[in-house]
C-alpha cells in the first residue's frame, strides 16, 4: 500500500504544474490535499472564508496554475436565487491566489457556496459556508457569537527543516478546532514559519506561505470559518525580526495575498481593525516599526511606534464596543523582561498603558501569542475602583513545538493561577448575554479538543 501511495504522489509531481512554474518537489502535505479533494491538480489550497460584514464577504482560493476562478453562492435553505462573485484569472505573479467578493448578500444570513474553476464545480468533502453579520443595532440585544484564537503554526518540510526532531506536528488540532464551529478565527501571528531558504527572496516567501496554507487538515476549518490575521516575527521574516528586515515589503505583499483582512490603516505594515457584533478588534503590527530587541530601553526604543500607538488610542477612544480586543503577536501585560515580551520595551509599554488609563477607556483586553504555551495575565492598575484590571490572554502554539514559561514568570503578580497550558492548544472565546450584561467566556482546548480551563469575565467588571 505504501508503494502504491508513493507512486501516486510521484505521478502527481511529474504531471502537475508547480506553483512557481519550476520543477520543484511537492510536499507530501500538498500532494495529499490534491488526492483528498478529488481534483485534477488545479486547486492548490482553500477555499478560505475571509472577512464578514453586513453587505459583503470576501472569499479566497489558490490554484496550481492559471485558471478562471469564481464563487457561486445562495442562502442556506433557499436554492434560488443563485449569485456569482467576480471572476478572476489567477496568475503566477500573485502565486495563483484569488480574492473573490460576495456582494449580493443580506445582513444576518448564512450562505452555502461552491468553488468554480474554469466554470466547473470543485467537489470538496467538507461543508463550504459563510455568514453575514446581523443588523442588530437599535433593534435587539447584540447576538451571541464565538471565535477561536491561535498562533504559531509550523508545518514540517523535512528537505529544508533543521535536522533532528521535527519542530511541527499535531495537525489534528485543526480538526478539533473546526468541530467547535466558531463564527471566526483570529490568527495572532507566526501563522507560517519562513526558513533560511525563504526569507531572502520573494520566491521563497511565497512558496512558504503556499506550503503552510496547503496543509490538508487545515482546509475544512478555512472553508466555513471566517478568518482574520496579524503577524509576528516568523511570518514577517527571520526569528526576532525587527524594522531592519530587508524584505519586509515582500512579506507584507505575501500577507495581503494570503489573508483577506477588511482594511489596513497604514501603507506599511498589517495593522487594521474589524467589528463583530458589539465587539471591536484591533489587529496590531509588532514588527514593521519595531526597534531591535537588544537596543537599550528608552524613548527611542519603539515596539508599535508613535504612529500606531496614536491611532490605537484614538480608535479605542472613539469605539463604543462592549469589549475592545487588542490583538498582537507578543505578550503585553507579562512584566518579565525576557524573550520578546513588551516589558523589554518598558518605556513604550508604560506609555501605552498610561494612555489607556488616562483616556478612561472601558472594556480593553489583550490577545497575544508567540510564547509556545498559553497563559492568562491580569494587571491590577492603580486609580481606585474606577480603574479596572487589564487582562492578557496568550494562546500558543497550534502546531509548533511547546515551550515552558520561565519560573520567574509564574511568580509575577500578574499571573492568573491555573491557566498555564504547556501543550499544543487553541482558545475559544464566547460573548453572550444582554447588552447591559455581556459576558466573555474563555475556554482553552488541547489539540485533541479536550477542555483545559475556563474563565468568565463580565463586561461590567471592565469599566
Amino acid at each position: 500500500m505504501y508503494k502504491i501511495r508513493q507512486l501516486l504522489l510521484w505521478l502527481l509531481i511529474v504531471s502537475s504544474p508547480q506553483v512557481f512554474g519550476q520543477a520543484k518537489k511537492i510536499s507530501v502535505s500538498s500532494s495529499r490535499n490534491q488526492v483528498e479533494s478529488g481534483q485534477s491538480g488545479t486547486l492548490q489550497s482553500g477555499p478560505m472564508v475571509g472577512y464578514s460584514a453586513m453587505r459583503e464577504v470576501m472569499l479566497w482560493v489558490q490554484t496550481k496554475k492559471p485558471a478562471r476562478v469564481q464563487i457561486r453562492y445562495h442562502e442556506v435553505g433557499k436554492p434560488t436565487p443563485v449569485h456569482l462573485t467576480n471572476e478572476i484569472k489567477t496568475n503566477r505573479q500573485t502565486v495563483f491566489t484569488a480574492h473573490l467578493l460576495a456582494d449580493l448578500v443580506e445582513p444576518g444570513k448564512k450562505y452555502e457556496y461552491d468553488v468554480l474553476i474554469e466554470g466547473q464545480k470543485v467537489s470538496l468533502p467538507y461543508p463550504t459556508q459563510f455568514q453575514t453579520q446581523s443588523l442588530w443595532q437599535w433593534r435587539t440585544d447584540p447576538p451571541p457569537f464565538r471565535f477561536a484564537v491561535g498562533s504559531c503554526t509550523y508545518v514540517n518540510e523535512p528537505d529544508v527543516d533543521r535536522p533532528g526532531k521535527p519542530y511541527g506536528g499535531g495537525y489534528e488540532i485543526f480538526t478539533a478546532l473546526a468541530a467547535q464551529k466558531p463564527d471566526f478565527m483570529i490568527w495572532t501571528g507566526d501563522n507560517t514559519y519562513t526558513r533560511e531558504v525563504d526569507w531572502n527572496t520573494r520566491t521563497g516567501v511565497l512558496r512558504r506561505y503556499t506550503h503552510t496554507r496547503s496543509l490538508p487538515e487545515m482546509q475544512p476549518l478555512l472553508a466555513s470559518t471566517h478568518n482574520y490575521a496579524t503577524w509576528d516575527d516568523h511570518d514577517y521574516g527571520p526569528n526576532d525580526a525587527d524594522r531592519s528586515y530587508w524584505l519586509k515589503p515582500v512579506t507584507l505583499e505575501a500577507f495581503k495575498l494570503f489573508w483577506t483582512n477588511p482594511n489596513y490603516v497604514f501603507p506599511e505594515g498589517c495593522a487594521g481593525t474589524f467589528f463583530w457584533n458589539d465587539c471591536h478588534f484591533f489587529l496590531l503590527d509588532d514588527r514593521t516599526f519595531r526597534a531591535p530587541n537588544d537596543m537599550t530601553d528608552g524613548p527611542e526604543k519603539a515596539y508599535f511606534g508613535d504612529k500606531q500607538i496614536q491611532w490605537l488610542i484614538d480608535a479605542l477612544t472613539f469605539s463604543k464596543a462592549t469589549f475592545k480586543f487588542i490583538v498582537t503577536g507578543g505578550q503585553i501585560i507579562n512584566p518579565t523582561k525576557a524573550f520578546e515580551n513588551y516589558a523589554m520595551y518598558g518605556t513604550e509599554r508604560d506609555r501605552l498603558l498610561k494612555a489607556i488609563t488616562d483616556a478612561k477607556i472601558p472594556g480593553v483586553l489583550f490577545i497575544t501569542g508567540d510564547r509556545h504555551h498559553s497563559i492568562l495575565h491580569k494587571l491590577e492598575r492603580s486609580g481606585g475602583s474606577s480603574t479596572y484590571p487589564i487582562y492578557d490572554l496568550t494562546i500558543s502554539p497550534l502546531t509548533s513545538s511547546v515551550a515552558q514559561p520561565l519560573a520567574d514568570e509564574l511568580k509575577q503578580p500578574t499571573y492568573v493561577a491555573g491557566t498555564v497550558v504547556t501543550e499544543r492548544n487553541f482558545g475559544l472565546l464566547s460573548v453572550s448575554g444582554p447588552q447591559t450584561d455581556r459576558v466573555l467566556t474563555i475556554k482553552v482546548y488541547d489539540q485533541k479538543g479536550a477542555e483545559r480551563w475556563s474563565r468568565d469575565l463580565r463586561a461590567n467588571e471592565l469599566k
